[in-house]
């Protein structure tokens, strides 16, 4: 399983819940998949999703998934124990581990190769770190949901892209509608 495929198994389980995800092909493939005003897609700033999620989850009381990718996470390594040291049990984050960073040219990353991000975000202090190969990322993505407990999921998967169309939605847009679909979930 790529990717892509990961996302597939995972929409029914996350639609009805606030997703960041991460730059690139990932955000275009989620929107191909299921765009909706509660997918926060991020068009610029490499690294980010894991941080921006985490601070949507400390803001307000409703589910908060992020989707990362191991080399988002390799850039923005201080994430993980700002996710440690300040847990909110209302967010997930999910980083899809292909060893690769896939929207650039699936150039390796050190996660393909020596660095495990689940030792490592044990390692900064994250409490509930599951480690899961892609075919049973939904399963693991479900318990995780019905936990109510802030969870680190890493998933294994192998590198690959499938053609997606960039997003043409203003990136203010995407933001005003999130924002919006933030309010009302929490009026």
């Amino acid at each position: 399983m790529i990717r892509s495929d990961v996302l597939r198994s995972l929409v029914p389980l996350i639609s009805d819940h606030f997703v960041v995800c991460n730059i690139g092909l990932p955000s275009q493939e989620l929107h191909m998949l299921d765009d909706q005003p509660t997918n926060f897609y991020m068009l610029g700033t490499m690294g980010l999703a894991s941080s921006i999620g985490l601070g949507v989850a400390l803001a307000q009381s409703k589910k908060v998934i992020s989707i990362d990718g191991d080399g988002s996470v390799l850039t923005n390594f201080g994430t993980l124990p700002t996710i440690a040291n300040n847990v909110a049990d209302n967010f997930i984050l999910l980083i899809i581990d292909n060893g690769s960073y896939g929207s650039t040219g699936d150039q390796p990353t050190y996660a393909g190769m020596k660095t495990s991000l689940a030792k490592v975000a044990e390692a900064c202090g994250c409490e509930n770190v599951i480690e899961c190969q892609a075919e049973d990322c939904a399963a693991v993505m479900k318990d995780a949901l019905d936990s109510d407990k802030m969870t680190v999921i890493v998933c294994k998967c192998e590198s690959g892209n499938i053609p997606v169309s960039v997003i043409k939605t203003d990136p203010v847009v995407i933001r005003d509608r999130f924002m919006t679909a933030l309010k009302e979930a929490n009026a």
